[in-house]
């Protein structure tokens, strides 16, 4: 993991971060998060180590940035190249802030409910395109969405502050004719 001396704006981030986690409800922790991440990143107050950002050429490049000792967080990058993006996901029960630290990442949250037999239906229910500095909070349920680089030509970067350890998740992908998804458990891991 990086440390201040090759993160600088990491010391400040984790301050920032070990006072709001400390907020009260999922609501109050990530309000203060997210204008922590706001004041970070849009100030450009954090600079990351260049192995952060390079991308993957398979997929999104998942690092972890930092873990808190007491279990109450974890800081999360991912580098996006190119045409690369996730799935409909949510986010294992945890709450999540994420913020742009360089590039656009367009942003489609869903409304996905499951049926009788076990399939899912998956309603896109707003969109948009987030710049750089900019965050978002996602508090589960309401937590299913996909993230994607808007970027055509180059690289995007997020940071992403979970409540825990965010080691595993639910994806959703089309599976029958009529447009309804499967849900199925996807384990999540770090890339070097």
């Amino acid at each position: 993991m990086p440390t201040a001396a090759t993160c600088p704006g990491l010391t400040e981030l984790v301050s920032r971060l070990n006072r709001s986690v400390g907020a009260g409800t999922a609501e109050a922790i990530t309000a203060s998060v997210k204008r922590d991440l706001e004041y970070v990143l849009g100030g450009r107050r954090l600079t990351l180590p260049d192995s952060f950002t390079a991308p993957r050429p398979d997929a999104y490049a998942r690092r972890l940035l930092h873990r808190d000792p007491a279990g109450r967080y974890t800081a999360i990058v991912m580098t996006w190249g190119p045409g690369q993006g996730t799935a409909v996901h949510d986010h294992g029960g945890l709450w999540c802030v994420e913020g742009v630290v360089d590039g656009e990442i367009a942003v489609t949250q869903y409304l996905v409910q499951q049926e009788p037999d076990g399939y899912y239906r998956v309603t896109p229910i707003g969109s948009l395109l987030a710049g750089t500095g900019s965050a978002g909070c996602l508090i589960p349920p309401t937590d299913h969405h996909v993230l994607a680089n808007a970027r055509p030509e180059r690289a995007s970067v997020t940071l992403h502050i979970y409540g825990g350890d965010l080691d595993d998740c639910k994806v959703f992908l089309p599976a029958t004719p009529d447009g309804r998804y499967a849900g199925s458990s996807k384990m999540l891991s770090f890339h070097p």
